[in-house]
């Protein structure tokens, strides 16, 4: 394991979020949203609105834009993300979680709570130097995000679509080459 639990369910879900946006966009109803806030396990507020929905949409290029800075300007954003939110770190436990971290009020809205989970795990990230493990996918028709948790760093495609897409193109291009 590269991260403690609770930062690879928050770089994880962040992805996912962030790549909701690529197309076709999957964050487009409240049930979308969710169906997100359940897969994750998010815990606190939820207002199944419109104006929920919207306010978590609007997130994602910012998302986006952090997880791909350069180390630097990354700890400039988390910083930033931080204060502004009134983060305060704190250990909590519950359901299905042993202690863990969380560092803002669970009835703090859920673009917040997304905001501050993110940059807290990308506390983990920055002072590990692995900033390397986040990037694009290397389809070149897609501008996902991916996250690499693997132990050889071998993860290029955000997705099995994008990989099986290029394990195709790469094999017709191999047979056309003994053609």
């Amino acid at each position: 394991m590269v991260f403690a639990h609770d930062t690879e369910m928050s770089l994880q879900s962040a992805v996912v979020l962030v790549n909701s946006a690529v197309e076709p966009d999957t964050l487009t109803r409240v049930s979308d949203l969710d169906e997100f806030f359940a897969s994750y396990e998010y815990s606190g507020r939820h207002e199944r609105t419109r104006a929920e929905l919207d306010e978590v949409r609007a997130l994602r290029p910012v998302l986006r834009e952090l997880m791909l800075a350069e180390r630097d300007t990354a700890v400039e954003m988390v910083n930033a993300m931080l204060a502004e939110a009134q983060a305060v770190p704190r250990l909590v436990r519950h359901e299905p979680y042993d202690w863990h971290i969380h560092a803002c009020d669970p009835d703090a809205d859920l673009v917040t709570r997304l905001r501050v989970e993110t940059a807290m795990a990308m506390i983990d990230v920055i002072r590990t130097d692995e900033m390397s493990r986040l990037g694009v996918c290397a389809d070149d028709d897609c501008d996902g995000l991916v996250l690499d948790l693997s132990r050889n760093r071998s993860r290029r495609f955000c997705s099995t679509t994008c990989g099986n897409r290029n394990a195709v193109a790469a094999y017709r291009a191999r047979q056309s080459d003994t053609a």
